[in-house]
């Protein structure tokens, strides 16, 4: 089974309400106003996905000074979360998705080569969002190193 969903530019972002790292629900819709910068990774604590939720930290004020907020969205559980924001100091909402729903319905699950075997699991993307809730950026399949920096170019965004 492969991923059943490919969003493109110009498409509405599907709203989604999920918990964050604390336990608080975050709603896509109340960042109705600004962009968003929204990725989905494999699983926290692991060296790929810690060097991409670092790496946004580390450009945290140059996308928030553009105009961005970062969600991050993975499959893990929110104490697990709570446990890698604290871990690594990751300010920004870690987003629960531990039902897959909101993972399927931006089709960042499906399946994907991992060291030679087919496997089902996150296939590590980035959505960009404008103000009024449509993508305008569309990354499937990303490096966890030297991502933000790809999409700091591509957004025109200055280091």
């Amino acid at each position: 089974m492969t991923e059943s969903v490919r969003l493109e530019p110009g498409q509405t972002a599907p709203d989604f309400t999920l918990q964050d790292q604390s336990g608080t629900a975050v709603s896509l819709s109340s960042y109705r106003g600004q962009k968003v910068v929204l990725y989905f990774y494999p699983a926290a604590m692991t060296p790929g996905c810690t060097t991409q939720s670092c790496d946004f930290r580390d450009n945290l004020g140059t996308l928030a000074s553009a105009g961005y907020a970062v969600l991050g969205v993975s499959k893990d559980d929110v104490a697990k979360l709570a446990a890698f924001a604290e871990r690594d100091a990751l300010t920004f909402p870690l987003l629960s998705d531990a039902d897959l729903a909101v993972h399927k319905a931006y089709g960042a699950w499906g399946e994907k080569n991992s060291y030679g075997r087919i496997i089902t699991g996150t296939l590590r993307s980035t959505f960009v969002i404008d103000e009024e809730g449509r993508i305008t950026h569309t990354f499937y399949n990303t490096k966890a190193t030297g991502h933000v920096a790809m999409l700091r170019k591509r957004l025109g965004i200055a280091a």
